[in-house]
């Protein structure tokens, strides 16, 4: 999950319970601490940039994020790709990925549409 529908989901969950002041203060109460951790740490960044420590700690840590991406991958893999409709979608994607450099928008549309078009057609086989 991403976070901007839940940061979204928290304004409009806001405007729910108290109008247009319940969303205000569920916008202010996401967004703040954010802003609060990051003016407060601010001032030691360059020191930690030339700690050998830090950057020790922060190339595990660079380490861990990959692994992590890899192994949602692997999991997110096994469970999209179930048959060879999928793997088709996946390998017409990733060729128009890198062959043309389509946008985001154009591989998801179109993997939305062969989706719709095999569904549409094994309905009605």
């Amino acid at each position: 999950m991403t976070p901007g529908p839940v940061l979204s989901s928290a304004t409009f969950i806001g405007y729910l319970v108290a109008g247009l002041p319940g969303a205000v203060v569920a916008t202010v109460a996401v967004f703040l601490p954010s802003f609060v951790i990051i003016a407060l740490i601010g001032p030691w960044i360059p020191r930690l940039r030339t700690s050998p420590i830090a950057q020790a700690f922060l190339r595990g840590v660079n380490a861990a994020v990959v692994a992590l991406i890899l192994a949602v991958s692997l999991a997110l893999f096994r469970a999209a790709i179930v048959d060879l409709w999928t793997a088709l979608i996946l390998a017409a994607g990733l060729a128009a990925l890198l062959r043309f450099k389509l946008d985001t928008f154009w591989l998801v549309a179109g993997g939305a549409a062969a989706g719709l078009i095999h569904h549409l057609l094994v309905r009605t086989l």
